[in-house]
């Protein structure tokens, strides 16, 4: 640390201004071959101010450590994990193999990319979810008799329903459902993982979609959050700041444990070619939400890099600094007081600390 601030406090004055700050942005986030990203003026600015917590326009010793502690060398040293979402019999060639649906994706192409990456890239952690339902499950569009449709729901009538209609159940809780065929039956050679698909042998796995009211897209929480799988707890048990998100369906289930991923405050990368999915304008909505909110769209043969901490991507360094920002407390200068201290996100406080 202390060498880092020596070398980007030109005017030696033990304080970082927005000009010394800009140079060290320049250095830390750099592609493998050694070149500086692109990053706007008023991004930098940004950054620069969410640890400038004093406002005054020059960030101190003190300020520095957080931001260094915080920041930059969880950006030069990530810790990361792999999150295999699903890759799945039933998903593969069973009873919703997504190369029937509208994309036409082969779930078996998965399968070289993901098990490349467990060959050649050094993540700390590996993850596998699996869809685990019960026979009874909500989701199964054989099941739909079992439960009332609500009077809004699209169908109101079981026996009009169909495979892909999306209908609303009475409940409670009401419970906005898309219907599947039944799939990944718990104990079934259906809800196995494909055996193609190589396990690391300290690999843990997540179970998700048990509960037969409610389904579980996700490999964090269930579609209503009403309860949450391990893998959060798993994850923070470990470090992990950097999340690569893969499997079966992109638009689907990748995407939305990778949605979660962002929400929980992990920095968050798709990988776009170990993924498939369903529908073709679905998965690029999924993309564009991902890149929105912070996280990176990238293919398998950038990981390494990544991982390895070679290749720092601004986006993931904007996304980890927004989370530094929810754990700072901003002083607030107000007529009767010099600094009052307020928690970052309070309405009345301003962003800058000003």
């Amino acid at each position: 640390m202390e060498a880092c601030f020596t070398a980007f406090d030109k005017d030696e004055d033990q304080a970082i201004n927005i000009n010394e700050f800009t140079a060290l942005c320049k250095a830390l986030f750099r592609n493998e071959k050694g070149k500086p990203y692109k990053m706007d003026s008023q991004q930098i600015s940004d950054l620069f101010m969410i640890f400038n917590v004093s406002g005054d326009g020059s960030m101190s010793k003190q300020e520095f450590v957080y931001c260094w502690n915080g920041w930059i060398k969880k950006i030069v040293r990530p810790v990361s994990a792999i999150i295999v979402v699903d890759v799945q019999n039933d998903f593969i060639s069973g009873s919703l193999a997504i190369k029937n649906c509208q994309a036409g994706h082969q779930g078996e192409d998965v399968l070289e990319p993901i098990n490349r990456m467990l060959d050649t890239v050094p993540f700390d952690k590996h993850f596998y979810s699996l869809d685990w339902h019960p026979a009874n499950h909500i989701s199964f569009v054989d099941n739909v008799h079992m439960r009332k449709l609500a009077p809004e729901s699209s169908k109101t009538n079981p026996n009009d329903c169909q495979t892909y209609d999306v209908v609303v159940f009475e409940g409670p809780p009401k419970v906005t459902q898309a219907l599947w065929p039944a799939h990944c039956v718990q104990e079934s050679w259906g809800a196995e993982l494909h055996p193609d698909l190589k396990v690391h042998p300290q690999g843990k796995q997540v179970y998700k979609g048990s509960n037969p009211e409610v389904d579980s897209y996700s490999a964090f929480f269930d579609n209503n959050k009403i309860s949450k799988t391990v893998l959060e707890e798993m994850i923070r048990k470990e470090g992990c700041t950097d999340l690569y998100v893969c499997g079966i369906a992109t638009d689907v289930c990748v995407a939305s444990t990778a949605f979660h991923a962002i929400e929980l405050g992990f920095r968050t990368i798709l990988v776009e070619d170990a993924s498939r999915g369903i529908k073709l304008d679905d998965i690029q909505k999924a993309f564009e939400r991902i890149r929105t909110e912070h996280g990176l769209v990238c293919n398998s043969n950038e990981v390494k890099a990544m991982v390895q901490g070679r290749d720092r991507r601004p986006e993931l360094g904007v996304k980890l600094a927004h989370e530094c920002r929810k754990s700072i407390i901003y002083p607030l200068k107000n007529k009767n007081s010099k600094y009052n201290p307020v928690q970052n996100g309070d309405v009345n406080a301003n962003q800058n600390g000003v």
